[in-house]
Parts: structure tokens; C-alpha cells; sequence
């Protein structure tokens, strides 16, 4: 008889390295003891099992294939990982112990900038991630079906904010309202309409809308082809700790800025 061991050893078998996602102390002592020949990657909010090869995890995603793929996309910022390895992801999908084995091929397609966006930027990570959502969503339905383009500037907001000048009264002026509240998401996405950037605060609140932002534009590097409100959320970056989340109307692609430089480019349709 054929033990089911022997059937799904194919999973595992001649893995580059194993990744376990979130593990108890004494789980992953299982695995650091065992002496396996590759490295035991621990994916985690925090390195709590004092892990010798982490990767940070910022966010919980439910959904168990974005949690891997970021898990890979951070390891391979990390040079841990490769193009072409393979890989075992120890994950928990049900009842919050590991409780499933998924082998991944590792790709360069997987390198988005994601994960640099939502780990090494100054502001919150599920403030990123909240703004991020309003420009892909945004970028999915348009205003009224029809193509819009915004710009969102997070973090840094004092700085941010000497270095703009209104367009506009500011809505958000006396209000105390943030990213992520799913009415403040509609009210973001119906004054993206009008002209200006919004600039949220590193916890999240919204600071202004309609400013015009006023750095320098040299020495900023980006893509041929890109407008004005490009190279503004490029130039703030590279003025401020910030980071900008850019919505094209003109091709409908999210781009996001750091330092001066596009970190990320991705089509709506395919996050």
C-alpha cells in the first residue's frame, strides 16, 4: 500500500527554501532544529521566534495568495530568493495553525514594488494600503464610468504642506476624517475629479485637498511619456518623506514614488 505521504511528496521535494508564515515559538523550533539543508524563512509581522532568516510581514492579508506573494516578493528584496527557486509556503488558511503546504516558483514578475511600498515607507502600512485600494479602485470603475486621474501624497504632511499652496477651499480643513473609513473612501474618490493632490498624514487623516505641489523638478527621473502630476509626485518624494500613489487617466495605471523614483507600476485590472 502507498502511504498519501509518498504521493504529495512532490510538494516539497528539492524546495530552495521553506517559508512558514506566522508560526508559534514551538512550531518553528520544530523546523530550526531539524538541521533541513535550506534556509527556513519565518514571514511574520514580528521576528518573535528570534528566526535567523525573516521576512517582515506588515499587513495580515486573508487572502492566502497575496500573503505569499508578498512573503516572496519581500524575500526576494531581501536576496533570500531567486528567479527559478522553489519554494515551500507553510501557511495557515483555516483555523490558525499551519495547516497548509503550497510550492511556488518563484518569478521575477513577482518583483512589483509592493512590497517595498507597503514596508519601507514612513507612513503607516495599512495607511499605504487603504489609499493604495482607493487608487486601484478608482482606477477600476473611473468617476461616473469615465477615466480619472489622482494623486495622493502620504506622509511627511507638515513638510508636505509648506512645500504646496491651495488650489481651493480645502473640504478636510476642520475635519477629523481618515483613509479607510468606507464614506471618507467616497468622498476621496469624488473630489478626485477636480484638480489638485491630497495630502494624507502618516496615521492616516486627511489633511487637504486641492494642493498644488511646488518642488523643484530637477533631477527627477521618471518615465517618458508621464505628465505634470507625475513629475510632481515624484519631486515631493524627493523633497519630503513622503510617498505618492499616481493615477494615470491618461492609461489608467496606479504608480506609486519614493525618494524621487518610481517604486511601483501595476494595470488595476491585474492587482
Amino acid at each position: 500500500m502507498v502511504a498519501l505521504s509518498d504521493l504529495l511528496g512532490d510538494v516539497v521535494a528539492d524546495v530552495d527554501a521553506l517559508f512558514i508564515f506566522s508560526p508559534s515559538s514551538s512550531y518553528y523550533e520544530r523546523y530550526a532544529d531539524a538541521d533541513l539543508d535550506i534556509p527556513v524563512v519565518v514571514v511574520a509581522p514580528e521576528n518573535v521566534v528570534d528566526a535567523e532568516t525573516y521576512v517582515e510581514l506588515p499587513l495580515e492579508f486573508d487572502n492566502v495568495r497575496d500573503r505569499i506573494r508578498f512573503g516572496i516578493e519581500g524575500a526576494m528584496e531581501n536576496d533570500i530568493v531567486e528567479e527559478g527557486d522553489a519554494v515551500a509556503c507553510n501557511v495557515s488558511v483555516f483555523d490558525g495553525d499551519q495547516d497548509a503546504v503550497v510550492r511556488v516558483r518563484v518569478g521575477e514578475e513577482m518583483r512589483s514594488g509592493i512590497y517595498d511600498l507597503f514596508a519601507n515607507s514612513r507612513a503607516d502600512p495599512s495607511v499605504i494600503r487603504d489609499v493604495f485600494e482607493v487608487a486601484i479602485e478608482l482606477g477600476k470603475k473611473g468617476q461616473k464610468g469615465k477615466p480619472v486621474g489622482a494623486l495622493f501624497v502620504v506622509g511627511d504632511a507638515g513638510k508636505v504642506m509648506n512645500k504646496s499652496r491651495p488650489l481651493s477651499y480645502n473640504p478636510f480643513e476642520k475635519s477629523h476624517v481618515h483613509v479607510g473609513d468606507p464614506i471618507v473612501n467616497v468622498m476621496l474618490k469624488e473630489f478626485s475629479r477636480l484638480d489638485g493632490a491630497f495630502i494624507i498624514s502618516d496615521s492616516g487623516k486627511i489633511v487637504s485637498a486641492y494642493r498644488y505641489l511646488e518642488p523643484a523638478a530637477e533631477g527627477v527621473d521618471i518615465p517618458k511619456g508621464l505628465g505634470a502630476r507625475h513629475m510632481a509626485g515624484a519631486a515631493i518624494t524627493r523633497d519630503t518623506n513622503s510617498t505618492t500613489i499616481v493615477l494615470s487617466e491618461s492609461d489608467g495605471l496606479v504608480r506609486s514614488f519614493k525618494g524621487g523614483k518610481m517604486i511601483l507600476e501595476i494595470d488595476p485590472e491585474d492587482y
